[in-house]
């Protein structure tokens, strides 16, 4: 049995266990999941392949892990996509309530091979269950901090009075290009499965959601993505490319549904 070192990016604030045996690589992921572990996650799995070519199956252990973020989902379907290309299996164990929750919401617990934790709530009593269900956190842990709470809300009312102002600008070529809205909305899923809705700048046409059978999804499962979509307007391609389209986020980010990264 040979082993991998602990990997840790230059943030120097996430590392991950694995090991190799035989065919076999184990990665044991961490208490959160999110975007500075979301890096970290995709160099491991990298370089599992990478020092063992030989490599038939990953396995990633969720046992210590209560929190995971679209940024850890996005990961774990980038390390799906590897595996895949690599001919190799990808099996996700101890997977507990909270991280099933979030892999449903996206339907990717219907994509990924998931063996039931042995703490699953279906697997114990109800009184149990409930005591579990009592004791997940209920709020996100980045709001926990009220220094980090009060440094978004500063972000965000500067990123508000920025967004006011390309609103005088953006707004009207929007409505130039198709006469549309300006804004589009989209349900998302936030902290324990909570939904609300996340604001962008319009960059597709106004019926982008019944043409969507005429574009090809270039990535595997629920998740659609075509970075030559023709569905997006000559506006929409320079504010995605800018990132100009995410500005009206800052409003979530106000209201508390969304945390600006540190």
């Amino acid at each position: 049995m040979t082993s991998l070192n602990s990997v840790t990016t230059a943030l120097g604030r996430a590392s991950f266990k694995a090991a190799i045996q035989e065919s076999m690589g184990t990665i044991h992921l961490s208490k959160a999941f999110t975007v500075v572990e979301a890096v970290t996650f995709k160099r491991s799995c990298q370089e599992a392949f990478e020092q063992n070519p030989g490599l038939k199956e990953i396995i990633l252990d969720f046992s210590a892990t209560n929190f995971i973020d679209s940024s850890g989902i996005g990961a774990l379907v980038i390390c799906h996509k590897l595996c895949q290309s690599k001919e190799a299996k990808l099996k996700l164990i101890n997977v507990p309530p909270q991280v099933r929750m979030a892999l449903s919401l996206t339907e990717l617990d219907k994509v990924f091979d998931i063996e039931q934790a042995q703490s699953s709530l279906s697997n114990v009593p109800a009184a149990k269950a409930q005591t579990v269900l009592e004791n997940l956190p209920e709020t996100h842990p980045s709001v926990r901090s009220k220094a980090k709470r009060a440094m978004d809300i500063l972000g965000a009312l500067v990123g508000l009075a920025i967004t006011a102002e390309l609103v005088m600008v953006v707004g009207v070529l929007i409505k130039r290009e198709d006469g549309g809205p300006i804004f589009f909305a989209q349900t998302r899923c936030s902290w324990m499965g909570k939904r609300f809705k996340i604001w962008k700048f319009r960059s597709m046409v106004t019926d982008a959601e019944a043409r969507k059978q005429e574009v090809v999804n270039k990535i595997e499962g629920p998740l659609f993505k075509n970075d030559d979509d023709p569905r997006i307007t000559k506006i929409g391609r320079f504010l995605r490319r800018t990132s100009l389209d995410e500005f009206p986020q800052f409003w979530n980010v106000l209201k508390g549904d969304m945390s600006l990264k540190t």
